[in-house]
Parts: C-alpha cells; sequence; structure tokens
C-alpha cells in the first residue's frame, strides 16, 4: 500500500466566514484505524469553523484506514488534505512530526483517530485563542464514553492554576483536545527535534508553552466524545481504578521514569524556556540527589504540585520515598 503527500488546492474563500488568518490545520496520527476512523472524519467535516486543512500521518496502517482517509479527501476537495507516511517511533513522535509539517499554520489541533469533536470544537478554541498575544494553548474536558460513544460522565475539572510548575509533573488536558496557535507553534516546531524522549506530545506541548512564558486555556466544557474501547493508548483518568494504577505507577517507578524522560527533553529545550523554567527543571533534578529532609524542604518551597488533593498526597509520597 503506498502512501502519498496529496494536497488539493483551496477554493476561493468566503472573506465573511474565514481568513488566513483563523486557518486551523488538524493533525491526525493514525494507525489501524478502520474501526473508528470515519466517525472522527464525519465530525471534522461537520464543524462551524470550515477553515481548516487536514494532514494525516499514518504509522503502517495495515487494514482500510488509508482507503478510508483517502475517500474523506475525494469528498471533501474543497480543503486541502494531506497524507504522509509516519516515522512508526511511537504516537508521540508522530504528533511531532505532524507539527513540524504542519509549515506556518496560523493554528494548529491535535487530532485523535478514534473520537468524534463537536461541531463547534475548532470555533471555541479559535476565538479563545485570537485574542492571546503570546504562545498559548486551548484545552478542553472530555465526555468519556464506552465504544458506543454512550456517554459515562466527564473528565475531571481541574480549577487550579496552569502553571509550569504543574506542567512539570501533570498534563491537564488530552492532546485530542488541543490547539495550539502560532506564537506558541514557533516553540515547539523548533524544539520537536530535540524531544526524542518524550512520554506524549501533549504533556511536552504544555510544559513547552508555559515554560515558554506562554498560557494554557483551559475550557471547562467539554469538546468531544472521548472513546473508550481495547486499543485505547492512554485511557480514562479518573476512577479508584484510574488511582490505583497511579499509585502503582509511583511503587514500581513508572513515574519517575516518566519524569526522567521530560525532564530530559526539557533539558534540551533550553534555549526556548524561560529562565526561571530552567531553574525549575535544575531543582526538579537536583531535588533527587538530596537527603529526606533537603528533599522535603526542597519540595515545599518549589511550587510543585498537581490539581487535585489526591494528587498532591501522591506526589508527596514520591517525594517522600524518592520517586519523582
Amino acid at each position: 500500500m503506498m502512501f502519498v503527500s496529496t494536497l488539493v488546492a483551496h477554493p476561493k474563500p468566503n472573506p465573511s466566514r474565514c481568513s488566513e488568518y483563523d486557518h486551523v490545520t488538524i493533525l491526525m496520527a493514525t494507525y489501524n484505524g478502520e474501526r473508528f476512523i470515519q466517525e472522527q472524519l464525519d465530525s471534522i467535516a461537520g464543524q462551524t469553523h470550515t477553515n481548516w486543512s487536514l494532514i494525516i500521518s499514518d504509522d503502517g496502517s495495515t487494514d482500510r484506514t488509508f482507503d478510508i482517509v483517502s475517500a474523506f479527501r475525494r469528498e471533501q476537495s474543497q480543503h486541502r488534505i494531506t497524507i504522509l507516511r509516519g516515522p512508526q517511533k511511537g504516537f508521540a513522535q508522530n504528533f511531532l512530526s505532524l507539527l513540524r509539517a504542519s509549515g506556518a499554520s496560523s493554528y494548529v489541533a491535535f487530532a485523535d483517530q478514534d473520537d468524534v469533536w463537536f461541531p463547534d470544537k475548532l470555533a471555541r478554541a479559535v476565538q479563545q485563542l485570537e485574542r492571546q498575544d503570546g504562545p498559548a494553548i486551548y484545552g478542553s474536558r472530555t465526555c468519556i464514553t464506552d465504544i458506543a460513544l454512550r456517554v459515562s460522565f466527564e473528565s475531571i475539572e481541574f480549577s487550579r492554576p496552569k502553571t509550569f510548575e504543574n506542567a512539570l509533573v501533570q498534563n491537564v488536558a488530552g492532546g485530542n483536545t488541543m490547539v495550539i496557535n502560532r506564537h506558541a507553534l514557533n516553540i515547539l516546531q523548533p524544539a520537536s527535534l530535540t524531544a526524542t524522549s518524550i512520554v506524549s506530545h501533549d504533556w511536552w506541548c504544555y510544559q513547552m508553552v508555559t515554560g515558554g512564558g506562554g498560557r494554557f486555556l483551559y475550557d471547562v466544557r467539554p469538546t468531544l466524545l472521548y472513546r473508550q474501547h481495547g486499543r485505547n493508548l492512554i485511557g480514562k483518568n479518573t476512577g479508584v481504578i484510574a488511582s490505583l494504577k497511579r499509585v502503582s505507577r509511583i511503587v514500581d517507578g513508572q513515574f519517575s521514569n516518566w519524569i526522567d524522560c521530560q525532564i530530559e527533553a526539557l533539558s534540551s529545550a533550553q534555549k526556548w524556556l524561560t529562565p526561571e523554567a530552567n531553574a525549575r527543571v535544575r531543582r526538579l533534578r537536583e531535588m533527587r540527589k538530596l537527603s529526606l529532609l533537603e528533599r522535603l524542604v526542597s519540595f515545599k518551597t518549589s511550587g510543585i504540585r498537581r490539581q487535585t488533593r489526591r494528587g498532591n498526597l501522591a506526589l508527596w509520597a514520591t517525594v517522600l520515598f524518592n520517586k519523582l
């Protein structure tokens, strides 16, 4: 099966509805997504914000994914749709390759292959981002559904400030909800070349933009249906089972390994971070070398924290047992 990069020319835009300044490039990473991808593509086609293009990077699908996206490209000939061969180094690196492929886009939006977007998803994001004169990412809550898109509940609402100190130890919104402005892309696109070890692209984006002096715009209203099924790479993050999984990750050192990967990427991207952010990264790295008492004191004054009380208790446990 051959994957090609195909550009379809834009028709003359309607100036009353869109301009080059509010164009959104949607970035979709795919891999054997034939079962659910059509519903996601249909929800993109149904966006009230019609000024979008789509880049799909496929990581070696062996099912009908290519046929489905190719048919969508033909049906949506009024939009520019590009299909690329992915790097086949995992989902995070696939999305980073898409960031670089988006070029001089005004905005980019990450898209998973198995969600369903609400019709106003892009419109709401652009409305908030267009007011920003610096680096900014928009993200939102989601509606968690079963495999048949029956809504079970909404994702946790995080009410505390979305800062770099929070981003060091937590991601507050899934990449499937994120829309990123041009100022933030000026940081993320070149820095992505250094991010070879990251755990997830969305967490890294949150860290890099807030660490680069930008803002995270958090929408408490969900923007999509987040389908849960056996092949989800990252599933729901709420409830007792999710809490037990977080505890197990602390005990077995997985959380510490994740922090290691993210710190390595941030350390490689110092030139795009503020002096204050770089100092925070160094402090977190050095904290692990301290004695118990010194470590606890350093952490207490560091400002590093998660969004919930339960999360912060777990974070203190990682510091206590030197698993951060």
